[in-house]
């Protein structure tokens, strides 16, 4: 089984701000996304950058996964990034505006000659109609290892100005042939997917709702653009104390004497195969996954 990381938030922090960089050491995020893209303003991109290598190469994140978003490739910026954070070794790199897999294969390419650890992985920002029409392309560049790509984040700001859907309905309607298109491309080249930002962060209970919605939806877990969105997003993402209960129930059912060989057993009321126990050990090992990140 492939190595299960928790990601059930994923908050973004901007790079130019030491003490919300400082606050995220101790906050129970699965992931600290730093942005020196859209968080940065110009004029403090170089200073900000400096200050995300020292913080990254110092470790201060503890357990949680760190992700760096760069600028395009295509900005001033861009290649500056890349030179400066590779060798850093975040966990992985956040690619904006991803419109096709060259340009993965392109930051791979990058990422090998400015020697970056192997263990950095690359993160696709989805945020434009052309990305939603390849998202298949997109996707499919996991097959190649040189490209690291691990995952795709939904960008549905950008999506919405871009192709004048409006957002703010409850449930997303429109969004939703879009978001579940990504879905089905990660999960196709099994790479993760996380959900987009939910801007009204004061609104408590509108994002909870997002949250389940983009569970049942198939998402990993979502975008966070406020400390006080994580409670929400990792009990949303992660399994209940019931599930882990019921998952644990379910594979000793299968191993029992009487049920060894057999491939589909019935289990409380209802009839499970073999492949709903594939399901109940993924669980179970996001459990255990959890827990060693937040003990």
């Amino acid at each position: 089984m492939t190595e299960i990381r928790p990601r059930r938030s994923v908050l973004s922090m901007p790079g130019s701000n030491p003490r919300a960089l400082e606050k995220a050491q101790g906050l129970p995020t699965d992931v600290v996304m730093i942005d020196l893209e859209d968080a940065v303003a110009p004029e403090a991109k170089e200073t900000a950058r400096a200050g995300v290598v020292a913080a990254v190469r110092g470790g201060v994140f503890g357990r949680r996964e760190v992700v760096v978003r760069v600028n395009p490739l295509d900005t001033p910026w861009g290649e500056a990034d890349l030179a400066a954070i590779a060798p850093a070794g975040p966990d992985a790199i956040l690619v904006p505006k991803v419109n096709g897999p060259d340009a993965l294969v392109a930051v791979g390419s990058r990422l090998r000659r400015l020697g970056a650890p192997a263990r950095t992985r690359v993160w696709a920002m989805i945020e434009s109609p052309l990305a939603i029409l390849e998202i298949g392309a997109i996707a499919s560049a996991a097959r190649d290892v040189d490209t690291r790509l691990a995952g795709l984040v939904l960008g549905p700001n950008d999506l919405a100005k871009a192709s004048r859907v409006r957002l703010g309905v409850p449930g997303r309607p429109a969004l939703m042939p879009w978001l579940m298109s990504a879905v089905a491309a990660a999960r196709a080249y099994e790479i993760d997917i996380i959900d987009g930002i939910y801007n009204a962060f004061h609104d408590a209970e509108g994002f909870r709702a997002e949250c389940e919605q983009g569970r049942d939806c198939g998402f990993d877990g979502k975008m966070l653009v406020h400390p006080s969105q994580i409670e929400a997003a990792n009990a949303a993402f992660g399994p209940t104390e019931a599930e882990v209960a019921e998952a644990r129930d379910l594979l000793a059912a299968f191993a029992a004497p009487e049920n060894q060989g057999r491939g589909a057993i019935g289990f409380r009321g209802r009839m499970v195969e073999r492949l709903h126990a594939e399901e109940a050990r993924r669980l179970l090992g996001m459990a255990d996954a959890i827990a060693a990140r937040h003990p």
